[in-house]
């Protein structure tokens, strides 16, 4: 992997670069759709690729080890194979799915032991195992085994996991660097920086993560329920110590103004559920604000989904169409909104991106927060 840092926005600390990987280029800053289990969920790869056209998605490692599995991963060449996807792919490696299994994991120094939400059978991941399902698995960008600790936590708490994490992270680039790429492509791994909402225990994560000297960083741990602006704290400690000639990937976020101000601090990759999970409850994200396309003022709004276009649905649906699918318990409502959502997502990446080159990011930023911060 190599990155290009074209460009840095002179008031505020907002890059423009690109990813080079064997499945393409990636231009940043970008939004990665969440395909959780080999699937955005409800839109097909076609539509992915012509409607939304993300340079990269993302997908999870403990959902795609309980299924399908890596026998069967590995069998038919590995997840881009699998899913007929030709562009670069991400995997979290379970470390955010041992945050959510509280009830059902034991974390030792080995690794955890946890409980399969499916069946209730038992498995161990640990830091060896994590790299050895994700070179399976096949992505192009694999991340590290780390421990997602939740919010709110005791100071004593964060600081004995994060040094876990960090001892982890030795043993997951141990492992990484004793074994070979699969599939015949390159595979990168991405060291991930904890420590809650604690400056000073962000500052020593940032500062273990960029002595490693891996090829990016990414920042985990946040987006888990902590206020915005504590978000956005914390995301300034780590990215004034991280190298600037290395992307910077911040995990699970987040709202299109969360990810613009994230932007302007310095980050270069995102990735959230939330234009997915919400577009599926009838939620639209729009340049104007938020829309919840199942309330009864649209039943008689025949105008476009969206004047904006980011996608062919915008305009082909009505809002009134739209919110009588939703009425009806009809898929197709949930999978209009997705599209929409997922484009919206990739547009607003790529007019920051164009923001940034042109050298007026900060103004645009501040105008495009204060538009989206409606409720339609």
């Amino acid at each position: 992997m190599k990155f290009d840092l074209l460009q840095t926005d002179a008031n505020s600390q907002a890059r423009a670069g690109v990813v080079h990987t064997d499945h393409g280029a990636i231009e940043t800053p970008i939004f990665m759709p969440v395909g959780t289990v080999g699937t955005v969920k409800g839109v097909h790869q076609r539509e992915l690729k012509e409607e939304v056209n993300p340079d990269i998605i993302l997908a999870n490692t403990y959902h795609l080890y309980l299924r399908p599995g890596t026998e069967v991963l590995e069998k038919a060449g590995g997840l881009h194979q699998f899913m007929n996807w030709d562009r670069p792919i991400l995997t979290d490696s379970g470390g955010y799915q041992v945050y959510s299994l509280s009830a059902n994991r034991k974390i030792k120094e080995e690794g955890v032991k946890f409980k399969s939400h499916i069946d209730g059978s038992y498995h161990t991941f640990t830091p060896e195992r994590a790299m050895d399902i994700q070179r399976s698995i096949g992505a192009d960008i694999i991340m590290a085994f780390d421990e997602c600790t939740p919010y709110p936590c005791e100071f004593n708490y964060a600081r004995r996991s994060m040094h876990m994490t960090h001892r982890w992270l030795k043993r997951c680039i141990e492992h990484f660097n004793n074994t070979p790429d699969k599939y015949g492509f390159t595979q990168t791994l991405f060291p991930i920086i904890q420590g809650s909402t604690y400056p000073e225990l962000r500052q020593q994560s940032a500062e273990f993560v960029a002595n490693c000297d891996m090829d990016a960083n990414a920042i985990g741990g946040l987006s888990v329920g902590e206020p915005a602006e504590e978000m956005y704290a914390m995301t300034d400690v780590v990215t004034a110590i991280l190298p600037k000639d290395k992307p910077r990937y911040l995990m699970g976020v987040g709202t299109p103004i969360n990810l613009l101000e994230n932007v302007a601090l310095g980050i270069d990759m995102f990735d959230c559920v939330m234009p997915t999970r919400n577009g599926r409850n009838g939620m639209i994200f729009t340049a104007n604000g938020s829309i919840n396309i199942k309330n009864k003022k649209w039943e008689m709004d025949f105008s476009p989904l969206d004047d904006g276009a980011y996608a062919w649905v915008d305009t082909e649906y009505s809002k009134a169409y739209v919110r009588h699918l939703f009425t009806v318990n009809e898929m197709l409502g949930r999978q209009i909104c997705t599209i929409h959502n997922l484009a919206f997502y990739l547009w607003l990446m790529r007019e920051a991106r164009k923001h940034i080159l042109a050298g007026d990011f900060r103004a645009w930023k501040d105008q495009m927060v204060k538009q989206m911060d409606n409720r339609l």
